[in-house]
């Protein structure tokens, strides 16, 4: 990972901010299952490669908590597809 990227678990959600602008991967979790809901990177800060690295973290995360991943996040989803060796934290 390229970023030091912030968990806040208070608010549920994994932060980035470069060039004063926020951008987050926000989650639910419940019963052991982290459930990805939505990969926000604002348009002025794309292809730098920070919704790799929220995810990248995020599922981090998951595995050293034993948690489970439900990617209902479009982003998420094809990024867990693309690296299947987090094909395992499929809920």
């Amino acid at each position: 990972m390229s970023r030091s990227i912030e968990h806040n678990p208070g608010k549920q959600r994994f932060e980035w901010t470069e060039d004063g602008i926020l951008s987050v991967l926000d989650y639910e979790l419940q019963n052991g299952v982290m459930t990805i809901m939505h990969t926000g990177v604002p348009e002025a800060l794309g292809g730098r490669g920070i919704a790799a690295d929220l995810t990248r973290c995020a599922l981090a995360t998951a595995r050293e908590n034993g948690w489970a991943v439900r990617p209902l996040c479009s982003y998420a989803a094809a990024y867990m597809r693309r690296h299947p060796e987090y094909a395992g934290l499929l809920a």
